[in-house]
């Protein structure tokens, strides 16, 4: 048996090539669902800041009002 021609090597590089392509698909794939799921992470976090900083305005404004209405109270005695 003889050595590879220039036919197998050129086919052995094909293959080789062609495997590398593939391998590099897979870690993009896996790198886009790493990603997509960073992102949904990010937006959970950004809804549940949302919401933390109108509670936080809701409570601001209860405390303004009760504020406003003891001066109101206060300025009547």
């Amino acid at each position: 048996m003889a050595g590879l021609g220039l036919e197998g090597v050129t086919l052995a590089i094909i293959i080789g090539t062609l495997a590398a392509i593939v391998y590099s698909l897979r870690i993009l794939v896996l790198l886009e669902r790493r990603i997509a799921r960073m992102d949904e992470n990010l937006l959970r976090i950004a809804n549940r800041l949302e919401r933390e900083e109108l509670s936080v305005l809701d409570e601001e404004k209860r405390i303004e009002k009760m504020l406003s209405a003891k001066k109101s109270s206060s300025k009547k005695h």
